[in-house]
């Protein structure tokens, strides 16, 4: 699809679509849905096909995607909040609207194609541009700033840890010397940088500065420090029967997310030497449902259609008791 010009295709819409909706169905005015990371509010725009909210709440970090979300759903059939907030502050920002709880909350932690398709944002090295990458345009350091002071051992740390890269230290000393500031000069002085036989492993399709953008964009954005505390924060805000997405696209964030499940839904210890029967047992507050387990991946065809799809995979939670 195509909005203001700028083309897009969320990722997974239609299972969002089909976890999210039971918990949508509830009764009035509990039918709150937060879409975390609006984007251009593809997710949003497939909900509002299928159910009636009573509100949105749509969050983004990026005020021009907000402009754009605004564009596309500013007229939708129930009121619409637009936040310029990053998804951290889910919870502060909930209580400055007055909202105590929510029935669905859906976050998408992908980079936007708005953002990858403009050089001038810098997330991507098909185009030339400045080095900025910043989801908030308005706030912190960008790729370039950062690169302007950091030393070679903290450069190789955040792309080994963020970029999960093996050649961290060669590309670090690499970068350090030459000190970049556009895309295209950083990807030139990592694929200088990396030996032929980390090409070779690369192959083809996969561009040798790939992990190195990534996990200088994680690094500037905080990324893996706001979903840990969107983590924390986000399912305490839902109503019973409530349920939270999360669509990750790297094993960073999926590990957090699985591990984050994994905690809520595990039952609390019943009191040491108590005998109780089955029906006494303390019940978890949080399960993953059924068709949820292990997450859920695009299919074939979607992969096919959208090459972004290609490392999704969707986890759902769900609340239980108070």
């Amino acid at each position: 699809m195509a909005e203001s010009g700028v083309a897009h295709i969320s990722v997974l819409a239609q299972e969002v679509c089909a976890a999210l909706t039971p918990a949508l169905q509830g009764p009035a005015p509990a039918r709150i849905l937060v879409d975390a990371t609006t984007g251009l509010g593809g997710h949003t725009a497939a909900l509002l096909e299928r159910v009636q909210p009573t509100r949105a709440i749509l969050f983004d970090r990026d005020p021009s995607a907000l402009v754009l979300a605004r564009e596309r759903l500013g007229r939708a059939a129930c009121p619409v909040d637009f936040v310029h907030a990053d998804f951290a502050s889910i919870d502060a920002a909930l209580a400055s609207l007055g909202i105590d709880e929510v029935a669905a909350i859906v976050a998408d932690l992908g980079v936007s194609s708005m953002q990858l398709d403009q050089p001038q944002r810098g997330f991507s090295f098909r185009g030339d541009g400045p080095l900025d990458m910043r989801m908030d345009p308005t706030q912190g350091p960008s790729v370039a700033e950062l690169l302007a002071e950091i030393d070679e051992e903290r450069l190789a740390r955040i792309l080994r840890e963020y970029g999960e890269e093996p050649e961290a230290r060669r590309i670090a000393t690499a970068v350090v010397a030459a000190r970049p500031t556009t895309t295209r000069a950083l990807a030139d002085v990592v694929t200088e940088a990396v030996s032929a036989r980390a090409r070779r492993k690369l192959g083809v399709r996969i561009h040798p500065a790939t992990r190195t953008f990534m996990a200088l964009r994680i690094e500037v954005n905080d990324e893996l420090g706001q979903l840990d505390r969107f983590l924390e924060d986000a399912p305490e805000r839902l109503s019973i029967g409530g349920r939270l997405a999360v669509i990750t696209f790297h094993s960073l964030e999926d590990r957090r997310v699985k591990r984050r499940w994994r905690a809520l839904s595990r039952p609390p210890q019943p009191p040491p030497h108590l005998p109780l029967t089955e029906s006494e047992l303390p019940r978890p507050r949080f399960a993953v449902p059924v068709e949820h387990k292990g997450g859920v991946t695009p299919s074939d065809e979607e992969r096919q259609s959208n090459p972004r799809a290609r490392s999704a995979r969707l986890r759902v939670l769900e609340r239980c008791i108070p």
